[in-house]
């Protein structure tokens, strides 16, 4: 909840080159100061109403000014209630949301079940998610009793976290006879942000069991596999669906022999309407003046028009060559390598040095042992996994002459795929709380703390005068008996461990007096 006072102008309306064909009704559930309700208003048409929601009594009064200041009171509507009943009280027909946005400070599970009932059908569903030491494995643990997923932690963990995300919402949705198809799913920065729309029917629902999958991971050697939870069965017109066959693993890794680290389950579908990112890719050129981040929106709805929808997960280039402590090649001369051998390849907003492939780990490793038996590599430990993943035969060797498709249109145009962070400090701020006379800031919080631990454990000049100087005793040190730390006086100390232990007699003895 923000309660910064703060009033903010948005400019005039932008051209619009598509919009709906029905007036929209709109809930931002946790508004803070109403900016992206009021930018709603001023820059969509066939807006039919856009509710502001915040459960801070000061923010709902913000949210107020800056609605009257930017004159869109026939629009947009300030609301102060707790988000999960608001939308409990519109999940009857007729009282829907055509759009609902939830972008909270931290998870957003708990608001999952309300949202999915109370959006229309066909509804766009818009999360963000800001945990993403959660989502993305750290603390698996807490992932499971938020998500109901267990996210393995590896090199691919913030698709890991979308796909966390997308299971948990589809999860929340099946319960009530509906399903989700995602439109666009993004990792940015330090969180996630999903479109999803929303739709109803039971024979979809019982294809969700399909779109998850469990997933084996070898710590060592990174291979991952997927375990879908139930197979597709069709019979001429008639579809259903069986259990399947597993698991698809033996008990240790096919390459290095260690034992693997299972989680999900996760969602492993598309995660874009490849089709819906073109027409956002389309009306973004045409309106670039409009955006200040053009630049980067641009980039990023490219690559994600560019990745594989049948490909769930990737690779990292430089953490496979560092299982073996070898070089890492050109990654563009690893993607010609996998389209040598005949597999689709493409890259990843998620990772700028990731590839997504529909290769196994087989075909994944023979490319890296190619590679290693071209350049240096260090000599691995006998019985070691690297001497059994060096050791393994190469099936098919594959070619690293660099092909010309193998660079995306994102790439050769130039686009901004990935960029630095804006400004100093960039990430997760500390959740929201009243500052009403002002409060310090977070840069001025850190240098006050810096050495906080070390300035309380540090010890006083006499601590240090109760050992000898070893230095001292080896006619090493260069520092007077006043000057150095320790103490050069011998028979000082052996003074004090006299007495010492003569206080340690003294008090056994009555120890001993009082037991007896």
């Amino acid at each position: 909840v923000c309660v910064c006072v703060c009033v903010f102008s948005v400019p005039q309306p932008v051209k619009i080159l598509f919009w709906p064909l029905q007036k929209l009704r709109i809930l931002e559930g946790l508004s803070a100061t109403g900016l992206r309700s009021v930018r709603y208003a001023r820059e969509i048409p066939n807006i039919k109403e856009i509710v502001a929601n915040d459960l801070s009594a000061d923010a709902a009064q913000l949210i107020q000014r800056n609605i009257d200041h930017n004159q869109c009171q026939d629009v947009v509507k300030s609301s102060c209630s707790d988000v999960g009943l608001l939308m409990y009280q519109n999940r009857e027909p007729g009282t829907h949301f055509d759009v609902v946005d939830l972008d909270p400070y931290g998870s957003p599970a708990s608001f999952l079940d309300p949202a999915v009932q109370s959006i229309a059908e066909g509804g766009l569903l818009c999360v963000t998610a800001t945990d993403n030491g959660v989502l993305c494995g750290s603390h698996f643990d807490a992932a499971y009793g938020k998500y109901g997923s267990v996210p393995v932690k590896g090199h691919f963990m913030h698709e890991m976290a979308l796909r966390v995300l997308l299971s948990c919402i589809q999860s929340n949705a099946n319960r009530h006879h509906r399903y989700i198809v995602p439109m666009l799913s993004l990792s940015i920065d330090f969180y996630v942000r999903v479109f999803v729309k929303v739709f109803t029917g039971k024979a979809k629902v019982k294809a969700a069991a399909s779109q998850a999958s469990m997933i084996y991971k070898c710590p060592h050697c990174l291979s991952f596999h997927l375990q879908p939870l139930a197979r597709k069965v069709q019979k001429g017109n008639s579809v259903s669906y069986a259990e399947v066959r597993g698991p698809v693993v033996s008990p240790n890794c096919d390459e290095c022999g260690t034992h693997y680290h299972i989680g999900g389950p996760i969602w492993n579908g598309p995660l874009h309407n490849v089709e819906f990112v073109k027409n956002v890719f389309d009306y973004l050129q045409k309106n670039k003046s409009n955006y200040n981040t053009a630049a980067r929106m641009e980039g990023m709805l490219a690559m994600a028009s560019e990745e594989l929808a049948d490909a769930p997960l990737y690779y990292v280039v430089n953490k496979l060559c560092g299982v073996l402590h070898t070089l890492t090649p050109n990654l563009f001369a690893v993607k010609s390598a996998l389209m040598s051998l005949g597999y689709d390849t493409s890259l990843t907003h998620c990772n700028a040095d990731g590839i997504k492939t529909n290769a196994p780990p087989s075909a994944v490793w023979d490319i890296i042992r190619t590679w290693a038996s071209m350049s240096h590599v260090r000599t691995p430990e006998p019985g070691s996994p690297n001497e059994k993943i060096l050791a393994k035969p190469v099936s098919k060797t594959p070619s690293f002459i660099l092909r010309d498709d193998a660079y995306p249109i994102s790439q050769r145009s130039g686009l901004l795929r990935f960029q630095t962070n804006p400004q100093r400090n960039w990430g997760p701020q500390s959740r929201a709380k009243r500052q009403r006379d002002g409060g310090e800031d977070l840069p001025s919080k850190r240098e006050r703390l810096q050495g906080r631990r070390k300035q309380e454990n540090k010890k006083d000049d006499a601590h240090y005068k109760r050992f000898p100087c070893k230095r001292h005793q080896q006619g090493l040190c260069f520092y007077s008996a006043d000057e150095c730390r320790y103490n050069h006086d011998q028979t000082e100390l052996k003074m004090q461990s006299t007495t010492k232990s003569h206080s340690d007699d003294s008090q056994a003895a009555e120890g001993s007096s009082h037991q007896s």
